[in-house]
């Protein structure tokens, strides 16, 4: 069955996505902390130069993250400070401009995924593919999908009965928020979207019941 274009968006400079993607055959897709760890590590090499993340969350089969794709301005600035041995091919394209914004986004994706199987299989002895083609992105048009969105990505554990309360789960952005750690996620954004860390507190609070009793995923 197609995939429905909405979850196969473009990617365009400065527009917000909820990009997530799941195992092949619900195989795990986390096997130890550590796996979450070079997952985390590789999504800050690979993507983070060319998108800002407001949260994320990772499960055993599948994660979850909202971005923000970063200016042509910025993503091109980024790149020509790179030593050439460090650029891709498809960076290299991108500069160039023999591919688009959303060409060059999807491969960085393409390739954090493959850079996580590749060390997964070979860690795990395990051979194929393991994240699901093609991967899900969907365009946050208003500012309400904005705020319903992140707050299903934070309570996404209690929805898959991982935990009752989402503020215990350790694998997401929401501790991360709460603290005042070094960090690539746009922590200050975030919470200035709800107009005080109190508030952002208390409107997840009241909103991730929501989600834990749904029948349904955001996505569908």
């Amino acid at each position: 069955m197609p995939i429905l274009k909405k979850y196969l968006a473009d990617f365009e400079e400065g527009e917000i996505y909820h990009v997530y993607n799941r195992t092949n055959n619900n195989e795990k897709l986390f096997l130890s902390d550590s796996n979450r760890v070079f997952f985390l590590k590789r999504y800050a090499d690979i993507i983070s130069p060319f998108v800002d993340t407001f949260c994320w969350n990772l499960l055993s089969n599948h994660f979850h993250l909202l971005i923000r794709v970063k200016t042509e301005k910025d993503i091109l600035q980024f790149l020509k400070n790179q030593t050439d041995t460090l650029i891709t091919v498809t960076e290299k394209k991108f500069i160039s401009k023999e591919i688009s914004l959303s060409e060059l986004i999807e491969q960085q994706f393409k390739r954090f995924f493959q850079s996580y199987a590749l060390a997964f299989n070979k860690t795990e002895k395990r051979k194929g593919n393991l994240f699901y083609k093609p991967f899900k992105r969907v365009k946050i048009e208003k500012d309400s999908q904005f705020t319903t969105t992140l707050i299903y990505i934070h309570a996404n554990a209690m929805k898959h009965g991982v935990t009752k309360d989402f503020t215990k789960y350790r694998w997401s952005s929401w501790q991360t928020i709460l603290s005042d750690r070094p960090t690539l996620l746009s922590r200050k954004e975030v919470i200035d979207w709800f107009g005080s860390l109190q508030n952002l507190i208390k409107t997840h609070e009241e909103m991730a019941s929501f989600y834990y009793d749904c029948p349904f995923s955001i996505e569908d």
